[in-house]
């Protein structure tokens, strides 16, 4: 887990990815947001 602006950083680096920030997530977002999440991480492995 980082800072969002060090995420934010990485994405701009990356062509073609997209960065994904959950409000007053801290470090549980992928337990918080777990059906936004989860699809979305889905849809990535499947590519």
């Amino acid at each position: 887990m980082v800072p969002s602006t060090l995420s934010e950083d990485l994405h701009r680096r990356i062509a073609g990815s997209q960065l994904v920030i959950y409000p007053d997530s801290g470090h549980g977002g992928v337990f918080q947001y777990h059906e936004e999440f989860a699809p979305l991480a889905a849809a990535f492995l499947r590519e």
